[in-house]
């Protein structure tokens, strides 16, 4: 029988301190602090509750990067939700979480994401049935083997008191999930990723999200440090804004959040604050073979190990 006792307000602590600690970190290294939205929703609706969403625009690193919490409550299951739990279908929910993504100006500076939060099915007089689901992953646009490495051992690390399989089976989970299988590339160079997780119980589960939430700092922000000052020019720009449609591509076509959050009439600035500030599409374009750009198709985007 699976653990279905959890602690909403230990979990919404947790996330609204992860936040916090996150958008702090990244704001001082960029020099510009995040702005901060406090929203809630309007009463009577269907969909209840509110949220942060911190905000950086404009800075001297990091164009666009938004980190938001959210804490809300529905009626009814959207169907991405319970797609993989139809017997859990029409009941009502309570999702909470933290979402991220961090667009640097330097196309030599990798774009992050990262993802903690937790789902708890509800129905009138029965216990709620509580699920986890997150990670993270890296997309850069010139790929460096040593900030892959770095990225993965993080996660490797984080994970590791769970269990020694966990690490390459969320990484697989990564790799499958964040494929744009109309492209037949991945997003990136991957990271780790799990959905519907409930199989270490509740507290257990609870444990290892905390451990991924709170090494995002550690995997990514020395990658930021280490290439922040790389000279670039018009031509890594253009190509940075490419590979950025591939993002607007994934995260409109497959990503999961993204479905939630509009299935279940959720607050659309804040659910696409993931986009990027600039992207663009240019109709069958190769890049020349031997050039830092093709090495990033031939080198990073197909899934390999990296520790």
């Amino acid at each position: 029988m699976p653990d279905t006792t959890y602690d909403v307000s230990s979990v919404r602590s947790y996330l609204q301190s992860l936040q916090t600690r996150i958008a702090d970190a990244i704001g001082a290294l960029d020099g510009k602090p995040f702005g901060v939205d406090a929203w809630t929703r309007p009463p009577g609706e269907h969909l209840r509750g509110g949220g942060v969403t911190r905000i950086l625009e404009d800075g001297a690193l990091i164009e666009r990067g938004g980190v938001g919490f959210s804490d809300v409550a529905g009626d009814k299951l959207p169907p991405s939700a319970s797609a993989l739990r139809p017997h859990l279908a029409g009941r009502g929910f309570e999702a909470m979480g933290v979402s991220l993504v961090m667009h640097p100006r330097n196309p030599y500076c990798p774009t992050a994401h990262m993802n903690v939060r937790m789902l708890a099915a509800t129905k009138e007089g029965e216990a709620p049935i509580f699920w986890f689901g997150g990670g993270m992953d890296l997309t850069p646009y010139y790929g460096f083997e040593e900030d892959a490495a770095h990225f993965h051992g993080v996660c490797r690390d984080a994970l590791a008191p769970f269990g020694a399989d966990l690490y390459p089976r969320f990484k697989r989970w990564c790799d499958d999930y964040f494929f744009l299988k109309h492209r037949g590339e991945t997003r990136g160079v991957g990271g780790v990723f799990f959905d519907d997780f409930d199989e270490l119980g509740f507290e257990r589960s609870f444990e290892m999200v905390k451990r991924i939430g709170d090494a995002f700092v550690d995997a990514y922000l020395p990658l930021l440090q280490k290439r922040q000052s790389m000279p670039y020019g018009e031509r890594e720009r253009t190509f940075q804004s490419y590979r950025r449609g591939r993002y607007v591509e994934f995260n409109l076509v497959y990503d999961r959040g993204t479905l939630f959050g509009l299935q279940s009439g959720g607050r659309t600035e804040s659910i696409l604050l993931s986009m990027p500030p600039v992207a663009n599409w240019r109709y069958d374009w190769r890049p020349e073979p031997g050039t830092p750009e093709a090495k990033l198709y031939t080198d990073f985007l197909t899934p390999r190990d990296w520790v």
